[in-house]
């Protein structure tokens, strides 16, 4: 069973004014996270991702639809009894939230003291996270003496601090410079996967979800327009944003301006080979042209990893009689995706 479902969940805000529309924030959105996921939400300013996930965890209410966490459905619980739901919910986000004032150790304990543990158990408990998230030597420091990500594993420790089944990062490595990103991102996998913690990743970067999430689902103006499994989301995207977002770190096959610049620089014709996980590989590809006798070089394009799954497009420009090539194309066509994207450019002594 999924440890969040969410089913039609409409969040709609008053008009700016009399004379307005109402806003609508979230629009019918119904996705299921199941347990162990590590599920991105993804989508530009605006198309609604810090609205849902303050909806999973109750700080906004749903104008309509279901929202259930661990079976129990939030929209129908009053105010006393959300309290206890969201104690099984971490959240970290992107300014980090600690409080200036107060330790680290405080900033970890004070969840804690909420929850009314003891101050043995508490003490315990800080030490056992900050050891968790390499800084077993900070807690006597105060905020304004950490860097960037140290702020961030202490407000993820913050999070974890009354074992929360659930995880809310909400834009957690927007404020970080990238190999910054990458430790925090690490870390967050090391939740997932040592603690067994659920994460739901909102975020407007691909590289965070190609980097961390197991599932993702893609947001517009509301609605959630596409979603699945990471691999086969951004191996082959349906919806024209998904592919806006998934050509912002993966270049596929080159647009027409790009094109025309490619046939300006290089010779010959341009073709783009495409693969995905279980295809033959690119080196394979490059095998089946030399032996044709072929002349050719990577002009556009890479190969990507997701959780040891490659796909990925190659452009190459390819020269030489145009029979050698079309037989090589044909042989390719039989183990990888072939797509000529380019006519031939006439060259001396062939292409």
């Amino acid at each position: 069973m999924a440890i969040v479902s969410l089913t039609d969940v409409t969040k709609t805000y008053p008009p700016a004014d009399r004379h307005g529309e109402p806003i609508t924030a979230v629009d019918g959105v119904s996705l299921d996270i199941e347990p162990g996921d590590v599920f991105g939400i993804i989508g530009y300013s605006g198309a609604g991702k810090s609205t849902l996930v303050r909806l999973i965890n109750a700080l906004e209410p749903a104008t309509s639809g279901s929202i259930l966490v661990d079976g129990v459905d939030i929209t129908r619980l009053p105010e006393r009894e959300l309290r206890s739901v969201r104690g099984g919910i971490g959240m970290i986000f992107q300014q980090f939230n600690l409080f200036s004032s107060k330790s680290v150790h405080a900033n970890i304990a004070y969840p804690l003291k909420l929850a009314g543990w003891s101050r043995a158990d508490i003490d315990a408990r800080v030490a056992e996270l900050l050891q968790f998230v390499g800084l077993a030597d900070k807690a006597r420091a105060y905020p304004e003496q950490l860097s960037g990500g140290q702020k961030q594993r202490v407000g993820i420790a913050r999070a974890l601090a009354t074992r929360p089944a659930i995880l809310l990062a909400d834009e957690a490595t927007s404020a970080l410079d990238p190999q910054t990103t990458h430790e925090v991102l690490a870390l967050l996998k090391r939740v997932n996967e040592e603690q067994g913690v659920t994460i739901v990743v909102i975020t407007h970067e691909m590289d965070v979800i190609q980097t961390i999430a197991t599932k993702v689902a893609v947001m517009e103006r509301g609605r959630v327009i596409e979603q699945g499994d990471v691999f086969e989301v951004f191996s082959n995207p349906q919806n024209p944003a998904s592919q806006r977002f998934v050509g912002t770190v993966i270049k596929g096959i080159p647009s027409p301006a790009e094109t025309a610049a490619l046939r300006e620089r290089h010779r010959g014709r341009l073709v783009t080979f495409s693969f995905r996980d279980g295809d033959s590989s690119q080196g394979q590809v490059f095998l089946d042209l030399a032996q044709a006798g072929l002349e050719f070089e990577l002009v556009y394009g890479g190969i990507n990893d997701i959780r040891g799954r490659a796909f990925g497009h190659l452009t190459l420009a390819i020269r030489g009689a145009d029979a050698a090539i079309d037989a090589a194309l044909d042989t390719i066509r039989t183990h990888a995706e072939v797509t000529e994207i380019a006519d031939a450019v006439e060259t001396e002594g062939g292409r």
